[in-house]
């Protein structure tokens, strides 16, 4: 423990917390094992027998709808009997039933044994078909808010709202912003972005505010230029809309201010963001104003949050309804998974937005993420070579105000570096 509380000072963290592999097994105990951790959503298993496979930390696991048509159930994707991994499609339908390739056992959907080829081999051999440890093993707790699906590896712990905390809201607004009140995954298929870094470098770079104007003033610039050379009465530029405020100056982004929360979570804006320049849709506010009430809609729109991290598994942006998801795969690999969803009751150019944004900015072949990922590279290749030792978490340090829970910073302080490493710490101590 003494050594591990070495590692991470009040304004820096040595570089060992990115390149050891015991550390990294650590975290997977400590951290993917003891959080909730983001699965999926609700509309990618509709109906009973639909399932999902993902990860948390290195388990793989199966996220599906019960035939009983109302529960979801997360599995361990593995077969009891000896261990294979039952499935490998990234989505399907169970029609009732998982079966292991390897020697044809079967399981419920609830991850209990159905049958087994040839029962008689386990007659009067103390076989009790119906232990738990001969079924797929549910994880040890799964619970939902407002349709997305949280699972911890972990028996006992905080319930999922008390462990959200204040990022509550952020789910809340995203759900609020579709006129039904109800959000949906688009599509099955998703961006797979495999990063050959350790996995906190993308979480510390969600609420860094000092690299946009550095790491993406290429892009910034080129659009800028595009935009000079149009004709003064050219439309506005839907993609213009979306890179623009990746230019923006230090004082954008202070003024946008961060919030950091217990257990590693935080977000930054509030009342503004990125995406507080967007326009407003006239049809879209006129079905928001039908299903709310002006008050209301203008309450639900004027929530102004950027990347409101729930450490460790996602990152959720409500105004352009995409949620990122943080899968570790080694000390020094992580994939990146960023999903849309569609706002239901809301006009298409609302979901046009959401994909345009997300195949900009989070793709492989974005115009940002790639300069994001190149950054992080530097440095793991960096530390892993011992040509740095301590990374710095210093500016704004001790300026931060706190109220209660709450810690809030202009939006270039560290805070959320350390923020993040507080909590890491705590888990890992």
């Amino acid at each position: 423990m003494r050594a591990l509380q070495a590692l991470v000072e009040p304004a820096r963290v040595h570089r060992d917390v990115y390149t050891r592999e015991d550390i990294f097994k650590l975290e997977l105990e400590r951290i993917w094992g003891q959080a909730w951790v983001y699965v999926g959503h609700e509309s990618q298993v509709k109906a009973p027998g639909d399932y999902l496979t993902t990860h948390i930390g290195l388990t793989p696991v199966i996220m599906v709808r019960d035939m009983n048509g109302k529960d979801i159930n997360v599995l361990v994707n593995r077969c009891g009997h000896r261990g294979a991994q039952v499935c490998q499609a990234r989505s399907g339908h169970a029609n009732g039933l998982f079966k292991c390739p390897y020697h044809g056992w079967t399981f419920h959907t609830d991850g209990s044994l159905r049958s087994q080829p040839s029962p008689g081999g386990y007659q009067d051999v103390g076989f009790d078909r119906n232990a738990a440890a001969f079924g797929m093993t549910p994880v040890a707790r799964t619970e939902q808010y407002r349709g997305f699906v949280f699972s911890s590896l972990a028996a006992t712990g905080p319930e999922l709202t008390v462990f959200l905390g204040q990022m509550c809201a952020t789910i809340d607004n995203m759900v609020d912003r579709a006129p039904t009140g109800e959000v949906e995954v688009t599509g099955k298929t998703c961006h797979r972005f495999r990063h050959p870094v350790n996995w906190k470098f993308f979480t510390e770079n969600l609420h860094d505010a000092m690299h946009p104007m550095v790491a993406h003033a290429g892009t910034s610039d080129a659009v800028r230029q595009y935009l000079e050379q149009l004709p003064p009465a050219h439309e506005p530029l839907p993609e213009a809309e979306v890179i623009a405020p990746f230019g923006g100056s230090y004082h954008f982004f202070d003024e946008m201010g961060f919030v950091g929360l217990p257990r590693g979570h935080g977000y930054m804006g509030g009342k503004t963001s990125i995406f507080s320049h967007y326009q407003v849709y006239p049809d879209y506010l006129q079905a928001m104003e039908q299903a709310y009430g002006r008050e209301r809609t203008e309450e639900i729109l004027s929530f102004n949050r950027h990347n409101g991290l729930i450490y460790p598994s996602c990152t959720i942006r409500d105004n352009i309804q995409s949620v990122r998801v943080v899968i570790p795969v080694s000390v020094n690999e992580t994939i990146i998974e960023s999903w849309t969803f569609r706002l239901k009751g809301a006009p298409p150019a609302m979901l046009q937005r959401t994909l345009r944004y997300s195949r900009l900015i989070n793709s492989p072949a974005s115009m940002v993420g790639p300069d994001d990922l190149d950054c992080y590279i530097r440095i793991q290749q960096s530390a892993a070579a011992s040509a740095i030792e301590w990374i710095d978490m210093q500016r704004h340090f001790g300026r931060e105000t706190r109220d209660g829970e709450r810690q809030q910073a202009i939006g270039t302080s560290d805070l959320a570096l350390r923020n993040q490493y507080t909590a890491w710490l705590e888990y890992m101590t």
